[in-house]
């Protein structure tokens, strides 16, 4: 339950703090690192083969931010922004914990 809250309240700070920046990319709009505060404690890698399976248990195969309902890149894009990262961009083909598949 402890781990729960702290992601939600990652969550909750992660998508708060995006309203309050633009959510336009541009060519100058850098790219989430591995090393981020947030992509480490939301498990970010930008080649979603590289999850750590053990760690992250719900992971499947076939999981991409390209597929996530958080990802607002255009389809075929090589990155796009994200509410969670808010200010930079993540691959399409990368994943973290708050993956939500798109309906």
């Amino acid at each position: 339950m402890q781990s729960s809250r702290r992601h939600f309240m990652i969550l909750a700070a992660s998508l708060a703090s995006s309203v309050a920046l633009s959510g336009k990319a541009s060519a100058e709009t850098p790219a989430v690192s591995e090393s981020d505060p947030t992509a480490q404690s939301l498990g970010y890698k930008a080649d979603a083969t590289h999850v750590d399976k053990a760690k992250y248990a719900k992971y499947q195969p076939g999981q991409a931010c390209a597929t996530c309902q958080l990802y607002q890149g255009k389809p075929g894009d090589a990155s796009g922004p994200c509410p969670i990262f808010a200010g930079k961009l993540v691959s399409a083909k990368g994943w973290c914990s708050a993956y939500v598949k798109k309906a």
